[in-house]
């Protein structure tokens, strides 16, 4: 094996292990598909980034989607008007150490650009997958950090919430099914 072959093989070794993936953020999807528990600082800044999008996206909702969308986007916005209630009470105790986004990163004000550039005829192929997504990333996020975060307190939190996130991933795909 030559030289740049075992340098590439260490290189490739280093940035898919573990210790690496850790450092990487949620954003980039490895910790998801490692099954690395997020850190308490990114967990917080997702779970709460999450909250102010579904929020967000539920308001557009109310002009543009269906009945059943609405019903939807209206369990959206009181259940995660509660857990983005839930974060910010534990950080503001101290009881968890992390800083909670004031606004939407350019990911999120994307997707809701987006819904909102769509027209009404076309907004459930728009809105339904993206609430599949959002909701299986949510699921991810919250099953890791239950498993294995390091703040004993988020973690029961965390642990407490996936039932109800599980719950609107179920919604969300049958939502998705119905949609015609």
């Amino acid at each position: 094996m030559n030289k740049f072959a075992i340098t590439v093989s260490t290189v490739a070794l280093l940035a898919f292990s573990p210790a690496f993936a850790q450092s990487m953020g949620e954003k980039t999807g490895v910790n998801s598909a490692l099954d690395i528990s997020p850190t308490t600082a990114d967990f917080v800044k997702e779970a709460a980034t999450s909250d102010m999008l579904e929020i967000a996206a539920a308001k557009i909702v109310q002009d543009k989607g269906n009945a059943e969308e609405r019903k939807f986007a209206a369990q959206m916005i009181t259940d995660h008007t509660k857990t983005s209630t839930d974060i910010k009470g534990m950080v503001s105790s101290g009881e968890v150490k992390a800083d909670i986004p004031a606004k939407l990163d350019d990911s999120s004000k994307k997707k809701l650009g987006k819904l909102r550039d769509t027209k009404p005829d076309d907004f459930a192929a728009e809105y339904d997958p993206m609430q599949v997504s959002a909701h299986k990333d949510a699921v991810s996020l919250f099953e890791r950090y239950s498993k294995s975060g390091d703040n004993p307190k988020l973690k029961d939190w965390a642990g407490k919430t996936l039932p109800t996130l599980q719950h609107h991933l179920e919604m969300a795909q049958a939502m998705n099914k119905n949609r015609k």
